[in-house]
């Protein structure tokens, strides 16, 4: 190599390195310390605003009757209690159907409807991401476009056809619609085609067969994303009350058991705010374990700026 092309080069590196210093210094924020307190003041608001329904309804199950029904309400209880936890559970067990019974149906609905939905949507996610195929683009953009619609659009066809396959008043009739949900086929997709296609093609050479590919490199490489999609399938199967679909009261889920409790009256406030608890505890502990992930999905995703 010549000198002039080293001292070309070595221009070049210096140019380059004070056109990076000047970038630096153009996002260095130009705040004060006022300005700095001012934003974290605001943050916390924000912060805060979106925690307190979820401070309210905890403090609203530890509160007695009687601060139940005070006027202005208080967002902290005075005495704080665990009556109408063990109040609702009482209640529970005078039921002919066992707590026990309601808390199986909604784990096995919860736990087959995910598992499924995760194999499925990340097989169907890694051909669409990964191999090039006659209908490949359209089949994603009908994907797509079935994001943009609710269940309740498509509630009447979808119980003709569970009604014609003997389905309804079965677990099935919520279990196999789940593992159709696009959210989880589009969230993998667009997570594996982050992956470099040589590493497939690395261990193809190396005699791996589609499927060592798929569940040995494709599935560990793209936790994040199927992290966030066993969170968002959890959300929606735990949540779901199925009475739609399952009449026989056995096989109803914990929901559902537990809404009816809180549809009592007035004298069932304190366990009504008891089962708020109950109901949305299970997805915020996979939420607080799971969120670093999930963040990164949505990144990756698109999902997020």
């Amino acid at each position: 190599m010549s000198k002039d092309s080293n001292k070309k080069k070595t221009e070049k590196e210096t140019k380059e390195q004070v056109y990076r210093k000047k970038l630096i210094k153009k996002r260095k924020p130009n705040r004060s310390i006022i300005g700095d307190i001012l934003l974290y003041l605001i943050l916390l608001l924000i912060a805060f605003i979106m925690a307190f329904p979820l401070i309210y309804a905890v403090s609203s199950a530890l509160k007695p009757l009687d601060e139940l029904f005070k006027f202005p309400p208080t967002i902290f209880p005075k005495r704080p209690t665990i009556d109408n936890f063990s109040d609702l559970f009482v209640t529970m067990g005078k039921s002919w159907v066992t707590f026990s019974r309601y808390l199986f149906n909604t784990v096995f609905i919860t736990f087959v409807g995910t598992f499924g939905h995760l194999i499925i949507a990340s097989m169907a996610a890694f051909v669409l991401a990964k191999y090039e195929f006659p209908g490949n683009q359209a089949f994603f953009k009908l994907v797509t476009v079935a994001m943009m619609f609710t269940g309740y659009v498509t509630a009447i066809p979808n119980y003709i056809i569970l009604n014609k396959l003997g389905w309804i008043d079965t677990y099935w009739a919520i279990i196999i619609p789940a593992f159709a949900s696009p959210l989880g086929l589009f969230l993998m997709k667009q997570f594996m085609e982050g992956l470099p296609t040589s590493l497939i093609e690395a261990a193809k050479i190396d005699g791996a067969n589609e499927w060592k590919v798929f569940s040995g490199i494709v599935m560990p490489n793209v936790k994040p994303a199927w992290m966030t999609l066993i969170i968002f399938s959890v959300q929606a199967l735990w949540n779901n009350r199925a009475s739609t679909f399952i009449y026989s009261e056995e096989k109803k889920t914990l929901v559902f058991a537990l809404q009816q409790i809180q549809s009592g009256g007035i004298a069932r406030t304190g366990q009504g705010a008891a089962v708020l608890v109950v109901v949305m505890i299970v997805p915020i502990i996979i939420f607080v374990f799971s969120q670093s992930q999930i963040l990164e999905t949505m990144a990756s995703s698109g999902l997020k700026d």
